[in-house]
């Protein structure tokens, strides 16, 4: 920077800029934006664990009940791209408030609800307001965090992809089966609120009002994007259930949603001021950092979905059973993302060495648990799970830190917006190709066991009845393909490492020469 700029009186920080007065008292603020983001998360992934128990008690059908899941959803992925604006327009922390105040009142009277479509509605509000949280603790720690500590506030980030959705397992099981009582699935938010709540009140600075934002925001593209990513969110979230392209509304919500999101996407891209700035996806790092977070969450659901999907349908475990398998993965990222964040500010280490290396954990679980037999019980996933456990931070924190490496400040909520709205489409995505992958390679092993035994098949009192053929050939099929989706995660993480590589070198930034330009960024 000119010396006559470094002359210059000190002005307001730029907007998504380091603060350069970083204090104990913001450290308080950031950690409130922490709990209210694993909060968040945990919201998400509980109800929809405890769906089953939830539609035992309120006597709602398998169909009507799926759409709370689905519609919670939603209003994560709709909230996600706008949200770094809304906390840069009203502030901060007034938005953090304001949000956290919603959830935590929603929270406590859905369990009162009986009729199934207010209940889906106050749950699709609930997920909007949740959704915000997310993306927010990124830009707090894009803007407040000097680059020495950066990559720490960004591992307490990743822990939102890595720790709540492994928690959930334990969490869910111990209010449905534990307090024996379902209703603090939607309480257990509302300590949380309560503590974020006081943190982020005392801790984060109050700003005012920025007016004139109103009047030059993309209005037109928001009302266009709104619909967009919902509908996005009902076609990955129903498509499996109602047979995807056979099915009219999974068409049209299809074609429409496409539509609308090009509109959205065009508007931003030529808008003076947008929710979410395109443009910077020009850089190498930015654009296939972002494309191998979409794959690598798909491979991530490998940790969570298909363990306790073969505890739950073929071992008949409840949540509190499969508990131990989520806290194996959850429990290491409290200590493995700080280890992580370390390594990567050594001069002498590559991140995208670090990258390779935690695909190449995920994608050994995933073949070590491709073969799994009808034999295996809880036991027989440990290894699977801490392979997972030190591979999960390793890929995350090492992506995050190359892509945002080339981002400068002013544009830390566009990051945040663009990572978050990927995060949320990126785990519908995996569940949706999971589940279906699950169920066409069923279909096929059924039809393989089935006419193998038709061939083998002899009129001795060996043979056993046609239920209980039908039971066998039912219970390996599903073996047979949930191991199939392991190999296919373990050999999509194998395919990213290629990508990984033509990522640009990221240095580790000197903790001195860093700390001098943030207090100089903030001139």
């Amino acid at each position: 920077m000119s010396g006559v700029a470094l002359s210059q009186p000190v002005a307001t920080p730029a907007l998504g800029a380091p603060m350069a007065g970083f204090s104990i008292r913001l450290m308080v603020g950031l950690t409130g934006i922490f709990i209210a983001a694993m909060m968040a998360g945990l919201n998400n992934r509980v109800g929809a664990l405890a769906l089953a128990d939830i539609r035992g008690v309120l006597g709602f059908g398998f169909d009507d009940a799926s759409w709370i899941t689905t519609g919670y959803s939603a209003g994560e992925l709709i909230a996600m791209p706008f949200s770094a604006w809304f906390a840069i327009t009203l502030s901060l922390r007034r938005f953090e408030l304001w949000v956290l105040g919603v959830s935590a009142l929603l929270a406590l009277v859905l369990p009162f609800i009986q009729d199934i479509k207010l209940l889906l509605l106050l749950r699709v509000l609930q997920g909007v307001a949740c959704g915000t949280m997310i993306p927010l603790l990124m830009m707090a720690a894009l803007k407040f965090l000097p680059p020495p500590i950066r990559l720490h506030g960004l591992g307490l980030y990743a822990m939102t992809a890595t720790f709540t959705p492994n928690l959930s397992i334990w969490l869910a099981g111990y209010w449905a089966d534990g307090l024996l009582d379902w209703r603090w699935v939607y309480w257990q938010t509302i300590p949380l609120a309560v503590v974020s709540g006081c943190l982020i009140a005392w801790g984060l600075p109050k700003e005012p009002v920025q007016v004139s934002r109103f009047r030059q925001a993309n209005w037109f593209g928001m009302a266009c994007g709104l619909p967009a990513l919902g509908l996005i969110a009902v076609a990955l979230g129903q498509g499996e259930r109602l047979d995807w392209l056979h099915s009219p509304l999974i068409v049209i919500s299809l074609a429409v949603s496409l539509v609308l999101l090009c509109i959205y996407l065009l508007t931003e891209w030529y808008h003076p001021s947008p929710f979410i700035k395109l443009q910077i996806l020009e850089r190498r790092n930015l654009a296939l950092g972002f494309t191998l977070f979409i794959f690598l969450l798909v491979v991530l659901i490998s940790s969570s979905l298909l363990p306790s999907g073969y505890l739950g349908l073929l071992q008949d475990y409840r949540q509190r059973q499969m508990a131990p398998i989520g806290l194996i993965v959850a429990i290491p990222q409290l200590f493995l993302g700080a280890g992580v964040a370390l390594l990567l500010y050594q001069k002498w280490f590559d991140a995208r060495l670090m990258f390779v290396l935690g695909l190449l954990l995920i994608s050994l679980a995933c073949f070590f648990g491709a073969q799994l037999t009808s034999n295996w019980n809880r036991d027989q996933f440990f290894l699977v799970q801490i392979l997972q456990a030190f591979g999960q931070p390793m890929a995350v924190i090492s992506m995050l830190f190359l892509c945002t490496s080339v981002v400068q400040p002013p544009e830390g909520p566009y990051v945040s917006g663009i990572v978050n709205t990927l995060r949320a489409f990126g785990v519908l995505l995996g569940a949706a190709v999971v589940g279906h992958l699950v169920t066409v390679r069923g279909r096929f092993h059924a039809e393989m066991l089935l006419n193998h035994a038709a061939l083998t098949s002899n009129p001795s009192s060996l043979s056993p009845e046609p239920s209980m053929l039908a039971l066998i050939i039912s219970r390996q099929s599903l073996v047979l393909s949930i191991g199939d989706a392991y190999r296919v995660m373990g050999i999509l993480a194998l395919l990213l490492i290629p990508l990984v590589l033509r990522l640009s070198y990221i240095p580790a930034p000197d903790s001195r020469t860093a700390t001098i330009a943030s207090s100089v960024s903030s001139s």
